[in-house]
């Protein structure tokens, strides 16, 4: 296994500079996380390559961008850290402890909450950001196991799944209590919301479909499941205002849906186990860590095929770069 020190990774992400003569300034690298070597690979996207594998804290998960552009958070669920990485160089910037438990996380569009999710702990945690520093400030108990967040455009509610209880939760931002819960299909995973913040699609990884439910009026409402494949899991915009794809990480695929008419539109086959995504700039690419493959994969959705893979660590999840299609 590839583990550099700063020094090193700096070192090495230097000499790519050199060698590929500045493109690496337009093209920022892919950060893939490791989530059983404790480590994110940096991927370039020029040579498609990892160029180094940096240490992190147990278990990353998910990681996601600061308000400002200027850092990649890492959440380190089993570790109690994050991990600020500079999206353009990969350099390690800081490790902020004591955050307990970040499984997943996100910031409100409004910019003054960082809210993760501790997925072992069966809480949610609001934490002030005032652009540098964090401070915990509520700590909501939920019902068992948080998953994912998904945060409405106004930053007025954060909706959680709850995996092992087979619940969404919605928790009102400004008072930071739970205004509702309902009952969702099997292992509820990712959420995503719609652009008018009327309907939210949830992933049922214990099933095979998308629960659509519309959150429009004072109380929830499951109104359609979407068949898409076994293990329903991720979601990652198209890109487009209008399409969103969600990993099936049993069947092995990745489906497009139309979220204006709730219908699979796509489907595209990418071996093991898809979970999260990116999209590229353009949209033509999904770029998926093959979770029990140990790869990074690239799917063309012109030509409907993986195109490509590079080998990362032990049990990739999440997947970002800094240019990307709008999310």
């Amino acid at each position: 296994m590839k583990i550099f020190s700063i020094a090193r990774t700096c070192a090495v992400l230097g000499g790519l500079w050199i060698s590929i003569g500045g493109a690496l300034a337009a093209a920022p690298p892919l950060f893939v996380l490791n989530s059983l070597e404790a480590s994110v690979s940096v991927i370039d996207p020029v040579t498609w390559t990892e160029t180094a594998r940096i240490p992190t804290g147990k278990e990353p998960h998910h990681l996601y961008l600061t308000p400002d552009e200027k850092s990649i958070i890492v959440a380190n669920a089993l570790g109690d850290t994050l991990t600020f990485l500079d999206p353009r160089t990969a350099e390690v910037q800081r490790t902020v402890r004591g955050i307990v438990d970040p499984y997943h996380l996100r910031f409100t569009p409004d910019m003054k909450w960082l809210i993760t999710a501790a997925n072992r702990l069966n809480h949610v945690d609001f934490y002030r950001w005032d652009g540098k520093e964090l401070n915990l400030v509520q700590r909501v108990a939920t019902s068992r196991t948080p998953s994912h967040l998904w945060i409405d455009s106004r930053s007025t509610t954060v909706y959680s799944t709850m995996q092992d209880s087979d619940e969404l939760v919605a928790i009102d931002i400004a008072t930071q209590t739970i205004k509702w819960r309902t009952k969702t299909g099997a292992m509820p995973a990712d959420v995503y919301g719609s652009a008018d913040d009327k309907r939210l699609f949830v992933g049922l990884t214990g099933s095979d479909s998308v629960e659509v439910f519309d959150v429009s009026g004072r109380e929830p409402l499951s109104i359609k499941k979407i068949k898409t494949g076994n293990g329903a899991h991720a979601f990652r915009a198209a890109g487009d205002g209008r399409h969103l794809y969600v990993s099936n990480r049993v069947a092995n695929s990745i489906s497009k849906i139309d979220m204006t008419t709730q219908q699979v539109v796509e489907t595209y086959p990418v071996p093991g186990g898809p979970d999260c995504m990116e999209v590229s700039a353009d949209g033509r690419f999904i770029y998926v860590s093959s979770r029990w493959a140990r790869k990074l994969s690239v799917v063309d959705t012109e030509a409907k095929k993986v195109v490509r893979q590079v080998t990362v660590g032990k049990s990739p999840h999440g997947v970002w770069t800094l240019q990307h299609a709008p999310r």
